[in-house]
């Protein structure tokens, strides 16, 4: 089969676990795949090299910025983003070679489904649609952070079958770190944000945990859905608790906060 007119984009930091799976999995319908990675101490890079990627080291810039960054080195007339961490199904990568071949949209949404304790999970963060293949000339870039977003010139965009699997966490201690580092990262992009104890801090994560459990039916999932919506209740009570310091630091001041 011929490659089709597609750029891979994706963006690296200690990866070397998975970083092949990741190539692997699209390596023979993509013209082209970028790997810009951000000074990785372990074998990243050469895997990267050895499968055929084009491998560019850069200093962290930000999620947007690294995307972006990524982005700009992709010279087909379509570019695919995924995650180090995320795997193309082969129901995926059939409707990707159909859609490509006769292309009917700008730009394509994919469901992402999340390897979590063992098994892939039905309910709990599902679904999780994010537009991940565009065509180059819809102008498509990177915005925000954190939780980054693409966006292109144009409102013609289809969902595609098949789903990206995301083996997002190697352990429960993974992601309990990822989780305090998400949150913190979260925090900061929020700026001057004023924080209502009550209303932040005591509601916001019991709603974060029944939305998870009951309304995105993770209950459904059983003792995993639980342990989602658990991390649910941490990341957003985490989130509002850094900017509560954050606003009590900034009203006593930063010498008074300090331990004498």
């Amino acid at each position: 089969m011929s490659k089709l007119p597609l750029s891979v984009a994706i963006i690296t930091y200690n990866e070397e676990d998975i970083i092949g799976r990741t190539i692997e999995s699209v390596r023979d319908i993509a013209k082209e795949i970028i790997v810009v990675d951000s000074h990785s101490t372990d074998k990243t890079r050469e895997i990267a090299r050895d499968l055929g990627a084009k491998v560019f080291e850069e200093d962290w810039k930000g999620y947007s910025a690294q995307k972006n960054s990524a982005l700009e080195k992709c010279t087909q007339e379509w570019v695919l983003f995924i995650d180090a961490d995320e795997i193309v199904s082969d129901e995926l990568k059939k409707s990707i070679i159909k859609e490509l071949s006769f292309p009917t949209a700008d730009g394509y949404m994919i469901n992402r489904r999340v390897y979590y304790l063992g098994d892939f999970l039905r309910y709990a963060w599902q679904p999780e649609w994010r537009l991940r293949l565009v065509r180059k000339s819809a102008n498509p870039r990177w915005v925000g952070d954190t939780h980054e977003k693409l966006l292109i010139d144009s409102v013609n965009i289809k969902e595609l079958k098949g789903d990206l699997l995301h083996f997002t966490y190697k352990s429960l201690k993974h992601q309990m770190m990822k989780t305090v580092e998400f949150a913190l990262y979260a925090a900061e992009g929020k700026g001057n944000t004023k924080v209502n104890f009550f209303r932040d801090i005591v509601l916001r994560p019991i709603w974060a945990f029944l939305r998870t459990f009951i309304l995105k039916k993770g209950l459904l999932d059983g003792k995993k859905g639980f342990m989602v919506a658990v991390s649910a209740y941490m990341y957003t009570f985490m989130k509002y608790s850094f900017l509560y310091e954050r606003n009590l630091k900034e009203t006593l001041g930063e010498k008074l906060w300090q331990r004498k």
